[in-house]
């Protein structure tokens, strides 16, 4: 038997554990111990990685943007357990600085807890840096910690940005490679629960080949910006996007989602705000990376 069939056999010996209640005083977040079942190349710059484990039956999310952490091999190679009654903080901090795993944020794709099974979408962009290294060498067996909200916890553990107001009849979605795990989340989430909703959509990514299908609407008009194609730098598409083609119906019922490089998404929040007259509470953006330092 290799090393990932037995590694995943020990895993299924938890399928048929059952879900538990809400505990109260349960923790918000708490460790997860994965092991990657399977890799999926998606395009030349997205894999996606599907992690399973006993526990992700113990595992919650709440939004299609839900953010995580992911804890890698640490300066030696090794990856301690964390103990899933501490605070994870605490339990990090405590380790020796050989033995402290570095952390990433990423974003639940899907999460399967009949199946044991969680989506991770991962940007390949070199070997150059512990996140991007790990994924760009994965292999099935491989293991890793994952911080995500806690299904036994009783109130909301926050760490999701999507949340349209009730009255809310136009979106728009701007974001580059970063964010596209998190609008692939938007657009399926409204294609199921509010398809009637007009939606724009535009994502910037770095080549023609990963403009990948994704589920939406009837409602929505999907925009690629391939910058290899366009022949830009980083964000510049974005910012044309959201000053030249987008359509924005300003009133009272639309509501803007904006993420990616943080220098890029703070001008497009400037323009909204300031110069289109864009109410606040109508916008959310997130700066998930800065240009010039490493996004793994």
């Amino acid at each position: 038997m290799t090393r990932s069939a037995s590694m995943l056999q020990a895993w299924q010996q938890g399928l048929r554990r059952l879900i538990p209640g809400q505990t109260p005083g349960a923790r918000a977040y708490r460790a997860f111990d994965l092991v990657l079942a399977r890799r999926i190349n998606l395009s030349p710059s997205f894999a996606r990685l599907v992690f399973t484990g006993a526990d992700v039956a113990l595992m919650h999310t709440l939004a299609p943007d839900q953010r995580v952490k992911l804890l890698f091999p640490a300066p030696d190679g090794s990856l301690p357990t964390l103990p899933h009654d501490l605070h994870w903080k605490t339990a990090h901090s405590a380790l020796p600085a050989e033995q402290r795993p570095p952390m990433r944020t990423y974003t639940i794709r899907a999460l399967r807890r009949d199946a044991l099974e969680v989506d991770v979408d991962f940007v390949l962009h070199g070997v150059n840096g512990p996140a991007s290294a790990w994924a760009t060498h994965a292999q099935e067996g491989d293991r890793l910690v994952m911080v995500a909200p806690n299904l036994a916890h009783a109130g909301d553990p926050g760490g999701y940005e999507w949340k349209p107001p009730q009255d809310t009849r136009h979106v728009l979605l701007i974001g580059d490679e970063t964010a596209l795990p998190a609008i692939a989340g938007i657009l399926e989430a409204l294609a199921e629960q509010q398809p009637e909703l007009a939606v724009e959509a535009f994502i910037e990514v770095p080549q023609e080949a990963d403009c990948l299908p994704l589920h939406h609407s009837a409602n929505t008009r999907l925009h690629w910006l391939p910058r290899e194609l366009l022949r830009c730098e980083h964000g510049h598409a974005m910012q044309h996007a959201v000053r030249e083609l987008a359509s924005l119906p300003l009133e009272s019922a639309f509501y803007a989602w904006v993420a990616g490089e943080s220098a890029t998404v703070l001008e497009i929040r400037r323009y909204l705000i300031k110069q289109r007259g864009l109410q606040r509470e109508r916008l959310m953006t997130m700066g998930y990376w800065r240009l010039g330092e490493s996004c793994d």
